[in-house]
């Protein structure tokens, strides 16, 4: 029998209607979909009926399946000759680890297609009407994994250049730490009254979203229990968002 195939999917930030027309019909077609806590449940209404849809959740310490167990799983089942859907939140090579997955598919020799989909990174911000470059205020513009801390040995950043190098800054998986990045991000020269987004439930209709300054949010979301999932944008173009908070509109309509 010959191998199948597997196509690593984006499935986009988490309102369903962004993900890409590849990304979907590479549901409609697999027999099998491997997906992920934060992908929509509605994309899976997609999928054939006879389709073996398998939860591979990660929460914070808590993982459904292990990240070598979804290697084996991949590998199995296209072995099996099927055409497996690995289905990821966002892009699955931004903090998808879809890169790792890619390296053992091409180990065994099993055809892959990497299908890019839109990242939390830039959607949450633009949902919450923040462009994360703007021509006024910023040129540059940095996705960030920031759930390390030093006192654990797992922060690799290079602070400084995050502090002062970029113009705004996105970070991922990092409410739970936002007071030592706001410290941080200080300590190396990042201005205390830079304004700060956090934008929980991006895109979706529990869509929400927090401002303040670098020197004060953590305790705001804190106030305001704001938790995972959700998007931290540090930079001047938050402020941007005072004019053009546009789907924040559309959900006052709505209620």
């Amino acid at each position: 029998m010959s191998n199948g195939v597997v196509y690593l999917v984006g499935a986009g930030p988490g309102d369903p209607k962004l993900i890409t027309v590849y990304g979907l019909e590479c549901i409609q077609k697999a027999d099998v979909i491997a997906y992920d806590r934060l992908v929509n449940p509605k994309l899976l209404d997609y999928a054939k009926k006879d389709a073996e849809l398998v939860y591979c959740g990660k929460l914070p310490g808590k993982h459904h399946l292990i990240q070598e167990e979804i290697h084996e799983l991949l590998v199995a089942k296209a072995k099996e000759g099927k055409v497996v859907t690995r289905l990821k939140g966002g892009d699955p090579f931004v903090f998808g680890r879809g890169a790792e997955e890619a390296e053992v598919l091409k180990n065994h020799d099993i055809p892959y297609e990497v299908v890019p989909g839109i990242t939390a990174g830039i959607a949450a911000p633009a949902y919450a009407g923040i462009p994360v470059t703007h021509r006024d205020f910023a040129t540059s513009f940095a996705l960030v994994t920031g759930h390390g801390r030093e006192e654990k040995g797992q922060d690799f950043l290079n602070w400084p250049a995050l502090a002062t190098g970029i113009d705004t800054v996105a970070f991922y998986m990092s409410v739970g730490n936002l007071s030592y990045i706001a410290r941080k991000l200080i300590e190396h020269g990042r201005k205390a009254t830079t304004p700060v987004a956090v934008i929980e439930w991006g895109t979706t209709d529990k869509q929400r979203t927090i401002t303040g300054q670098l020197d004060e949010i953590a305790s705001i979301i804190e106030h305001e229990g704001y938790h995972n999932p959700s998007m931290i944008v540090v930079g001047d173009v938050v402020n941007v968002r005072e004019k053009i908070h546009w789907f924040q509109e559309q959900q006052l309509e709505i209620s």
